[in-house]
């Protein structure tokens, strides 16, 4: 499978041609297309870049570190440590998709040390459930969070679409718990007779990422100030009385910007010194660099698509073959095959939303079904798909390939259960 800078570039090629080819313009009047789309989603990439970022700093604070290895030692079995570290994944992603990326390998570390003897494939394959089961179905959702953002791209087509009828929906919410608990069972089910130890964890001093306790240094060196909390402490307090005027500006609605508003103040305060806040981002900005190169690639293919009328051609075909009843379904299985080529929700959104509300608009389908089909399916592949498992796999020093056979049984799993609930859903919602 080739890197995800390489899929990019060839998804952006096969958008030139479609553009050529089914929507019938010319390769210079493309090329203007692919140049006006491709700075224009360089707020949403620095959104999503600061999820991340944040994310990663507040799960290595010393409080979370701490919070964790407490955690880890409450598992009485292999088999429920298993359990436990697949709901700490998927809890964490749920509560913030940056901190599932990371939270989940940091756990590993401790959950290693208290179960030395832990099937140490399926352990990593449980870590990765935050990313595959439930991230885009929770509170950083990046397209909820985006369509209920004022001055959204898809604003003008969609109208501001509040977290209230997506994220917390009652139907998102109970599928959510149901797709939990099974991912939950399996892992257990899954656990082998003759279990294998460990493959080549052996984490170095350095990789321990979790920041030791507050520093200081004598108050009359020019550095106590960068080793104190107190100006962690006042930045922080400045954040959460600030907090309320940037919501209520927002339009009372959790969106991106205040999400990460919040965990930003929320990872100063937890640090015991800017010395080790800074130090942790920089850590968390090496895990940057796929949002920051490849957003204006696909950027450039949301303008192809956009501006060259190929959206209405794709809208047309999605009405021809949906129906009000089977356009959630058809969404959720649409989002997770290109979400195997685009693993990016974020950015595949701005590729697919001009057609896919337009199709839910012809159809008379509310916008907040269509918003939840794209969010599953998007994550569904995940399990087939190395792009969100790097850090897991940097830290866990594995392989894609050793973990790939028990995420195949549970993503078949994972499938069947939410193409049902999706099929259900126009009866439910």
């Amino acid at each position: 499978m080739p890197n995800s800078f390489v899929i990019a570039c060839l998804l952006t090629l096969v958008t030139f041609a479609l553009v050529i080819l089914v929507a019938g313009k010319n390769p210079i009047a493309a090329e203007g297309y692919w140049t006006k789309g491709f700075w224009e989603l360089l707020e949403l990439t620095m959104q999503l870049a600061l999820i991340v970022l944040t994310g990663y700093v507040v799960a290595v604070s010393p409080v979370v570190s701490r919070l964790l290895e407490y955690i880890a030692g409450l598992a009485s079995s292999d088999r429920g440590a298993i359990a436990l570290m697949g709901l700490v994944s998927m809890t964490a992603a749920w509560l913030h998709w940056g901190l599932g990326l990371i939270a989940g390998p940091i756990f590993l570390q401790f959950l290693i040390r208290k179960h030395p003897r832990l099937d140490y494939r399926l352990a990593v394959a449980a870590g990765y459930l935050g990313s595959t089961c439930t991230w885009h179905a929770g509170l950083s959702g990046s397209v909820p969070l985006l369509m209920a953002t004022p001055k959204n791209f898809m604003e003008a087509d969609a109208g501001l679409v509040p977290v209230s009828l997506t994220t917390f929906s009652s139907f998102n919410l109970i599928l959510t718990v149901i797709v939990a608990s099974v991912m939950t069972v399996m892992v257990m089910k899954l656990y082998p007779k003759n279990p294998e130890n460990r493959l080549a964890f052996a984490p170095d001093a350095e990789d321990s990422h979790a920041d030791g306790g507050p520093e200081r240094a004598a108050p009359h060196t020019p550095l106590w100030i960068e080793r104190s909390y107190a100006l962690n402490l006042v930045m922080g307090l400045l954040g959460a009385t600030a907090f309320w005027s940037l919501y209520v500006e927002g339009g009372s609605r959790v969106s991106i910007n205040v999400l990460n508003f919040v965990v930003l103040f929320l990872a100063l305060l937890l640090h015991p010194s800017p010395a080790s806040f800074t130090r942790a981002a920089a850590r968390g900005a090496t895990y940057l660099h796929g949002i920051v190169v490849q957003f204006p690639f696909y950027a450039g293919m949301y303008g192809l698509i956009k501006y060259s009328g190929l959206a209405e051609i794709i809208a047309r075909w999605f009405v021809s073959i949906a129906s009000p009843r089977t356009f959630p379904i058809i969404i959720y299985w649409y989002s997770g095959v290109l979400s195997f080529f685009i693993p990016s929700g974020g950015s595949k959104w701005a590729v697919e939303a001009p057609y896919v509300i337009a199709a839910a608009k012809a159809l008379s389908v509310p916008i907040p079904q269509a918003i939840l089909a794209y969010a599953w399916g998007d994550m569904s592949t995940h399990f087939l798909q190395p792009f969100w498992a790097i850090p897991l796999l940097a830290i866990a020093k594995v392989e894609f390939k050793d973990i790939i056979g028990y995420l195949a049984i549970l993503f078949v799993v994972n499938f069947v259960v939410v193409s049902a609930a999706f099929l259900l859903m126009p009866y439910l919602m």
